[in-house]
């Protein structure tokens, strides 16, 4: 697998930020497991994961979306221990349906722990299946992230799963304009201002959360209204089974 990636070529600039940033996280030894062609696992995520719980944001937040990636495990595990609705998308959106629902009250009354319903292979057997439209309004958004700038940049592996995702939900009206989009990444994944390369259909952060820290990005940014269409590849459409479909009943939303 080339260091670039398992996604690369579609944005270079953005290919050599992920590369880099993929490289640092293993020759300082601060990796674990799996590196390049993912969202990155690393020492420090469980710290990491504390510092956005003290958000007054996540405190109050009823419903909640995380990424099903092993760095945010313990978010998504948190969550379901402070008895919020979770959804998780299906890794890479490649089944015939698209969400995970799971609710802390059903998994406790069927015996499921939520150690195991944290895990991505636990909430993909546990979990209720839905669609993009059955996931209600929501109160905090998780994404992973390979390398972020302070601003509140991001990219993530370079599949752009997470801007598609983000795109659908801005336009059923899921997330709206103040609706937290947060990470936790380690601080090696931390990039200047200057590298990180920003696409008008890319969604900024409002939070990054460290081994170390906490940063209030204060991107003022504006947000995406919706899916680029124009911008998704067509290997995103011959690899995620429901998207035409999905754009058809999204296009045909708009018009009635």
């Amino acid at each position: 697998m080339s260091a670039d990636g398992r996604w690369a070529g579609r944005s270079p600039k953005k290919d050599e930020v992920r590369a880099s940033v993929w490289a640092d996280l293993i020759t300082q030894g601060v990796a674990v497991g799996p590196t390049v062609s993912t969202i990155p696992n690393f020492v420090g995520a469980e710290m990491a994961a504390w510092r956005i719980t003290q958000l007054d944001a996540w405190k109050r937040a009823k419903t909640v979306k995380c990424n099903p990636d092993p760095p945010q495990i313990p978010l998504r595990l948190q969550a379901l221990y402070q008895g919020k609705l979770l959804f998780c998308p299906v890794p890479e959106l490649v089944k015939d349906f698209p969400y995970i629902k799971l609710d802390p009250d059903k998994l406790a009354r069927k015996g499921v722990t939520f150690e195991l319903a944290a895990t991505h292979q636990g909430y993909m057997e546990h979990g209720e299946r839905i669609e993009f439209e059955d996931v209600p309004a929501l109160d905090f958004c998780i994404c992973g992230s390979v390398a972020v700038s302070r601003s509140g940049g991001r990219t993530g592996k370079g599949a752009g799963f997470a801007d598609l995702e983000t795109g659908i939900f801005r336009e059923l009206g899921t997330i709206g304009a103040d609706t937290p989009i947060v990470t936790t990444v380690h601080s090696v994944q931390l990039v200047p201002d200057e590298m990180m390369v920003m696409e008008p259909h890319d969604s900024p952060l409002d939070y990054i959360a460290t081994e170390s820290e906490l940063i209030a990005t204060g991107n003022t940014m504006t947000r995406p209204p919706g899916v680029a269409w124009d911008r998704v590849q067509p290997d995103q459409f011959a690899s995620i089974p429901f998207l035409s479909t999905l754009r058809h009943r999204m296009i045909a939303r708009v018009r009635s």
